[in-house]
């Protein structure tokens, strides 16, 4: 393995740090060269056990065979006409799919575009349209894109929103389930309590008839890996129900079998009124969409929806073949499981190993590792998280982190994975651990 990163790395960091913002962060200073299944290699040579997945984009892999098939297919017909002057049959054939494999037996409708941050925007706007209201509420610790609407929307400060000011109007957020920090999260019912602060809310900032809808992450992905209690999205449900609100759920890293079900909604037997997709939705190609019931999906005005390259023919593609993929193999969703139970395991190892390890907690194959400078205190450390992102890519393993403080590692490893390359990856990041415990 050459020094990494390498001289190759080096020059285009070099480059990079001449031609493009500051404000766009990478996690690593290594540039790849190709990649495959669950690895990756870098221009100087040296090859990575991915544990990040393009950030939860890549669940069935670097380069799935039948989707690079299905791309190359379409390639020879046509690559752009755009959706709102010459239509095409694959707009249409993968709106029928996803109507058919979400949640919710109610006759739905699917509208495409180009990014997560797109789809929140369109869910809000067609959610204003349908209720007739305007205010819109999220969640701390949630993460919706950065966008202006879409990072008011989001429960992190830094970097999503600090000096990007002022914020959208008719925004408003309470706590997300947070059980490791939350003095109540010790409770049997805490998750029913998180969901009924939407009371307080009402009470005190926003009157429920003023609501259009409240948007959550079935799992928070950007605040940490927080895994709500199972009574919360039940108890969610209900009151937005109660108050004739719409439910959006942002199932946009956690779809598509992350969590060991298509959608992560599905653990609490939730029917959300709209839900945002996107990552790997299309494994890698730029598409994301709305899906929710009929009669709200069509409260937009006859040219309020679209895009130029909203649905473009390649994107399309990629999704059909993936959605062909969880079709055809059910068992991807229980490989997810697996690569949890195997994660969980390793993970509460560390826990009892290690004293930065806080707190670990998952659902399914999302993961998460939360570093504290002792278990004591509970500090979050970004220092003690940069240290383990930096000797992982070091010894041959791409890391994410999340968090307040960028001090929870997830795991997006992709579902095809073998389970020697994820015995390799999780041997780097006890070895992380263990170099960042001696350093602390």
């Amino acid at each position: 393995m050459a020094a990494i990163p390498g001289p190759k790395s080096q020059a285009l960091g070099e480059r990079h740090q001449r031609v493009i913002p500051r404000g766009l962060s990478t996690a690593t200073p290594v540039y790849v060269d190709r990649a495959e299944g669950a690895r990756v290699w870098d221009v100087d040579g040296n090859e990575y056990i991915d544990f990040a997945g393009g950030i939860g984009v890549q669940n069935l892999g670097h380069r799935p065979e039948a989707v690079v098939e299905a791309i190359q297919a379409q390639l020879n017909r046509f690559v752009h006409t755009s959706i709102n002057v010459l239509p095409y049959d694959l707009y249409v054939e993968a709106a029928e799919r996803l109507v058919s494999i979400t949640p919710g037996d109610e006759p739905k409708k699917a509208f495409f575009i180009n990014s997560g941050a797109e789809a929140v925007e369109n869910a809000v706007k067609i959610a204003r349209t349908y209720t007739g209201r305007s205010s819109i509420v999220a969640f701390s610790h949630g993460f919706h894109g950065r966008t202006l609407l879409t990072m008011t929307l989001t429960g992190k400060a830094r970097p999503y929103r600090a000096g990007f000011g002022p914020m959208a109007p008719e925004v408003y957020h309470i706590p997300y389930p947070y059980a490791y920090r939350d003095p109540l999260g010790h409770r049997p019912d805490f998750g029913r309590m998180a969901a009924e602060r939407l009371y307080h809310l009402f009470e005190t900032e926003v009157p429920a008839e003023q609501v259009a809808a409240v948007i959550v992450e079935p799992v928070a992905g950007e605040g940490g890996f927080l895994v709500p209690p199972p009574d919360f999205l039940p108890r969610l449900r209900e009151i937005t129900q109660e108050h004739d609100i719409l439910l959006i759920a942002d199932e946009i890293q956690s779809g598509f079998g992350r969590t060991g079900k298509l959608f992560a909604v599905e653990h609490a037997q939730v029917v959300p009124d709209l839900m945002t997709l996107a990552k790997s939705l299309a494994a890698g190609m730029p598409l994301a969409a709305v899906v929710g019931r009929s009669d709200i999906m069509d409260a937009a005005p006859v040219g309020g929806l679209g895009g130029t390259y909203g649905g473009n023919p390649l994107a399309l593609a990629a999704a059909l073949a993936v959605m062909d993929a969880f079709e055809r193999h059910p068992e991807l969703l229980v490989r997810a499981q697996v690569i949890g139970a195997v994660v969980r395991e390793a993970f509460e190892r560390f826990a009892r190993d290690y004293e930065i390890v806080g707190n670990v907690r998952g659902l399914g194959a999302m993961c998460a590792l939360e570093l504290v400078e002792d278990r004591a205190s509970r500090r979050g450390s970004q220092r003690i998280g940069t240290l383990v992102a930096q000797y992982a890519y070091q010894h041959g393993l791409i890391l994410m982190r999340a968090g307040m403080d960028s001090n929870v590692i997830r795991t997006l490893m992709p579902l095809v994975i073998s389970d020697e390359e994820l015995a390799r990856g999780l041997a780097v990041l006890k070895d992380a651990l263990a170099y960042a415990d001696r350093e602390r």
